[in-house]
């Protein structure tokens, strides 16, 4: 390994490029290549997370659909279910007169 990095020094001293640019390319490269590893997970796993939500979306609108098609049946249902148990329609208007109402503890003047 020592014998390696000699050749490799008087090798660098031999041409115009210097040692430390090599060791700083190599640096670079290295730390290029991790970057892309760190992104390309990252990238991974927010598409994983996104497919994961998108279905979890998918499954509570089914869930929406399944609630409104229920209560538009009941809905629809009221009328007879009323006339089951002897409601009728009411005839006419209702009012009720106010005349004479006295609230509680108070006179009316």
């Amino acid at each position: 390994m020592t014998d390696g990095l000699t050749r490799l020094v008087v090798w660098t001293r031999a041409r115009s490029t210097s040692l430390f640019h090599i060791v700083a390319a190599a640096v670079f490269l290295a730390a290029t290549l991790f970057g892309a590893l760190v992104l390309r997970t990252q990238m991974v796993q927010n598409s994983f997370e996104a497919a994961t939500v998108q279905s979890n979306i998918n499954t509570l609108s089914q869930d929406v659909e399944e609630d409104q098609a229920k209560l538009d049946a009941l809905e629809s249902s009221l009328p007879s279910k009323a006339e089951e148990m002897g409601m009728t329609l009411q005839q006419g208007t209702l009012s009720i007169d106010l005349n004479g109402y006295k609230p509680d503890g108070k006179d009316a003047q």
